[in-house]
């Protein structure tokens, strides 16, 4: 099937795109699944790598996931657009070549195919993340207001209904757009509105409208281990008690050599970074020299800037948003982890980036305006003039204003492909700056009597240390460097042991927090020898391992 990334794919669509890609390149895609969903769907990932120059497993890897919230189905068009160029563009692109000759991208296109299909249904239902009933799991609805597409024109827009009490009233230039009404009330004559999403109310008493929870409660971004906690919205009976969460954790902590971990979601034009629970001051100051140094190659590229989730956009600092995938991967495997926040409507319509406490108050009224008005160009039928409906408890009320989910969730399509495909780059460069094991010398050299030394000198040539990170160092997260002699039986080796343990090697950002000594030395390499019993002309073969930066295999001939 043909995909120009100018829509959303459902699920059987997307698994169909994804065998022919892996059958169009052999030798650079590889499909599996890791799990099965709540509703029993296979989860998929793809593993891009060329095979030519190693398995997967022996070169350090970078992991990408998307679409864990059920709605934000653009960072699943990220995923595989990123996955697309990688198997087109290699042998074109420089960068891509030498990405996959050595290195492994790790691709999750979409963690929650449950949930994203109901979003993509022509009548949709749009919940936070999964579809099972949670916390109570019969699926109860209390009374108040139930979201769905009550007028089936296959969106979920707003309601209003006119409300002498109303905390809204129509934007003097464009009716579309609400305002709020401020602490002096509405101006003379100017009809003031009650809004609801759209949706029927359950057990209505004819005057209140509570506005119960989706009975799929939950949110799978917090069901991650790290901070997770029974006060935070919707994160389950346990750490990692879903089975999207519980897949996702043991595939990716089950590929040892994850250096760098991305999560795609929407919205606000953001790149998060962790902590989401600590403050900076907490963090090793190192770590956070080198995620604002990724940081500005991600702003580079994207145009999206870089924020904390706890220092920026935590807004009460007591009540923190735990359990979140990039806290987990940053805690627990020790990498830098990121999440991308897809699509800032704001930004496109006014050219200013939305503000970091856009998710608690939402955009002004000229934000809004902006936005509405750019979408009569760019994504027609985005925002609609409000129409009558007779709503089965409420009577008559009108139905229109803004389609968030292809408006302010994501991307319109006629935006799709520009919004997520400058972001190849910054995960191409987030590979490349995984450490990388390469062994520099090997040689053998005869001390007499059938007596040979043979050494090996390995080298991390990656930018970043073998550890990642100074957390992954503080809390020996990482295993070290080995390094394996074959060729020769045990008992012939006279001095050290087969295979051996040589610790952490730094990489070159090591050299950038020197004070500017500009005097290296060479933190990156380590040497060993043995002493064997051998023959002339026999073959010894040496092979490093290290469970982040790969594996790397010489041969040595006695002389």
């Amino acid at each position: 099937m043909t995909y120009n990334f100018d829509r959303f794919l459902k699920y059987d669509e997307m698994v169909s795109w994804l065998h022919d890609l892996q059958k169009q390149f052999p030798g650079l895609v590889a499909l599996e699944t890791y799990g099965k969903s709540h509703k029993g769907r296979d989860l998929w990932i793809a593993t891009v790598t060329d095979t030519s120059t190693g398995t997967h497993n022996t070169k350090p890897a970078h992991w990408i996931d998307a679409n864990i919230h059920a709605t934000e189905a653009t960072g699943s068009v990220a995923a595989l657009f990123i996955l697309d160029f990688l198997a087109n563009n290699f042998g074109k692109h420089d960068q891509v070549t030498e990405a996959l000759r050595t290195r492994t991208f790790y691709i999750v296109p979409r963690v929650n195919p449950d949930g994203a299909e109901d979003a993509l249904l022509d009548r949709p239902l749009y919940h936070r993340s999964s579809v099972r009933s949670w916390p109570w799991r019969d699926g109860h609805r209390w009374p108040g207001l139930s979201v769905e597409d009550i007028d089936g024109d296959g969106t979920i827009r707003t309601m209003r209904v006119p409300d002498v009490d109303g905390a809204w009233m129509e934007h003097d230039e464009d009716s579309r757009v609400m305002v709020a009404v401020g602490p002096l009330g509405a101006p003379s004559g100017k009809t003031r509105y009650r809004l609801l999403d759209e949706g029927v109310l359950e057990n209505f008493d004819g005057f209140t409208i509570p506005m119960p929870r989706d009975p799929s409660g939950l949110d799978l971004n917090r069901n991650f281990p790290a901070g997770w906690g029974t006060t935070v919205l919707g994160s389950g009976d346990h750490p990692m008690s879903e089975p999207e969460v519980d897949a996702l954790v043991r595939a990716a902590r089950s590929r040892t050599n994850v250096c760098g971990y991305n999560a795609f979601h929407t919205a606000g034009g953001f790149m998060l970074r962790p902590s989401s629970t600590r403050a900076d001051s907490t963090l090793p100051p190192f770590d956070i020299w080198v995620f604002n140094e990724l940081g500005k190659v991600g702003v580079q590229h994207t145009g999206y800037p870089v924020h904390s989730v706890y220092e920026d956009l935590t807004w009460d600092k007591s009540d923190t948003m735990s359990g979140a995938g990039d806290d987990w991967a940053y805690e627990h495997l020790g990498v830098f982890g990121w999440t991308t926040e897809f699509w800032d409507a704001i930004y496109h319509a006014t050219g200013k980036h939305s503000p970091t406490d856009v998710w608690y108050v939402g955009p002004t009224p000229e934000q809004d305006l902006a936005v509405c008005k750019w979408t009569d160009t760019h994504a027609p039928g985005s925002y609609v003039a409000w129409k009558k409906f007779d709503h089965p408890q409420l009577g008559p009320v009108e139905i229109g204003g803004c389609d968030f989910f292809r408006t302010w969730t994501n991307a319109p399509p006629s935006k799709l492909r520009d919004e997520v495909k400058e972001h190849v780059h910054f995960a191409l460069f987030q590979a490349l700056a995984s450490p990388r094991i390469e062994i520099k010398l090997a040689d053998a050299q005869s001390v007499g009597d059938g007596v040979w030394r043979v050494r090996v000198g390995i080298a991390n040539t990656g930018w970043l240390s073998t550890e990642i990170s100074a957390w992954a160092h503080k809390h020996n997260i990482v295993l070290p460097l080995t390094a394996q002699i074959e060729g020769v039986d045990t008992s012939d080796i006279i001095d050290g042991a087969p295979r051996v343990k040589l610790g952490q090697l730094d990489g070159r950002v090591r050299f950038r927090v020197s004070g500017d000594a500009k005097s290296d030395g060479t933190p990156d390499r380590v040497m060993h020898s043995w002493l064997v019993r051998g023959k002339k002309g026999q073959t010894i073969t040496l092979t490093a391992t290290h469970q982040r930066a790969g594996t790397a295999v010489a041969s040595v001939v006695l002389p």
